[in-house]
């Protein structure tokens, strides 16, 4: 990825250009709009799980982009699925005890599911570059 970094490089291009990261911003502000609504006895809690699991997937993609190595990369790509899978969980729990509506709940796991897909791909893609 040495050669695929320098090229980035030469085009200017960042992690910001990267689409699967734009919407994970765009997740990651739905989540904290969302979680002003919980409960204020939810906010080390559950407040403080979701917001930190949504920011997490953005910041590993980020992470991972600046890295040496494809490799390396990939690896962030899996941790941001894992913080994408963490964040899943928050939000169904969220629902189930009616801190957030059906239909917020519904548009951020869709949202979710979206990045997912984006991820895998990404990962995928670049698997099969090695």
């Amino acid at each position: 990825m040495e050669a695929a970094a320098s090229t980035r490089e030469r085009d200017g291009r960042t992690y910001r250009d990267l689409l699967v990261w734009e919407h994970a911003i765009e997740l990651a502000v739905a989540c904290f709009g969302a979680t002003k609504a919980l409960p204020q006895g939810e906010l080390y809690g559950l407040t403080s799980q979701i917001r930190r699991a949504a920011a997490s997937i953005p910041a590993n993609i980020a992470e991972g982009y600046g890295r040496d190595s494809r490799a390396s990369f990939v690896q962030f790509l899996r941790i941001a699925q894992g913080s994408l899978k963490e964040l899943e969980t928050h939000l169904i729990r969220a629902g189930r005890l009616d801190y957030v509506s059906t239909s917020v709940s519904e548009s951020l796991l869709g949202r979710a599911d979206e990045v997912g897909k984006m991820l895998r791909g990404l990962i995928r893609s670049l698997q099969r570059k090695d």
